[in-house]
């Protein structure tokens, strides 16, 4: 019985990073796609991407119900995130100290809301929109309007990806077979 697990364990791991990948591509398509002609650069349009990515990493889990969690979670932060950073530039330029406020403010905000799960992210959000402000002074306000539609897209991709194979698992249980998900990363991955 261990043998078998130990057998299956490599399968996992390779079909959640199959999965993983291919929903992360999607995402970065889609964001370079749709937002195309919002984004303020080809880089930005880039960074946008990235943006994606990472927040379809971070909610694609094993389960319709981790996956909601960890969506839930993300936007949490994000959100935070958005709110403080513009308010900021839209009044001052980026400064370092103004990013170390911000970071400090993104993780006491979501711990005083009980959501200690965003705080890791919403500080590391805070300094990703801040450092990017600070590389387009002129229009750094949209930054954080710019990485909320971003990330938006990248956690939609991550929870229709985590439903979609959930419902695959589903029709698999149902005739026999063995669903071939990855029970995801034990701990939650920063971004």
């Amino acid at each position: 019985m261990k043998a078998d697990l130990l057998k299956a364990a490599p399968v996992k791991t390779l079909s959640y990073a199959v999965t993983v990948g291919l929903a992360s591509l999607l995402s970065y398509w889609l964001t370079v796609t749709i937002m195309s002609d919002v984004h303020l650069s080809h880089e930005d349009g880039r960074l946008g991407g990235m943006c994606a990515v990472i927040a379809t990493i971070f909610v694609l889990r094993a389960s319709r119900q981790k996956s909601l969690h960890a969506a839930f979670a993300r936007m949490s932060a994000t959100l935070v995130s958005f709110a403080l950073c513009l308010a900021y530039l839209a009044i001052w330029p980026f400064h370092p100290w103004g990013l170390a406020l911000l970071v400090a403010i993104s993780v006491l905000i979501p711990g005083l809301i009980g959501q200690p799960d965003a705080e890791v992210t919403a500080a590391i959000s805070t300094t990703v929109i801040m450092v990017v402000a600070s590389l387009s002074p002129r229009e750094a306000w949209k930054e954080p309007i710019l990485r909320l539609a971003d990330t938006i897209i990248g956690v939609a991709a991550g929870v229709a990806v985590a439903i979609l194979l959930n419902e695959i698992g589903r029709g698999r249980g149902r005739r026999g077979g063995r669903p071939s998900q990855h029970e995801g990363p034990q701990a939650d991955p920063p971004g």
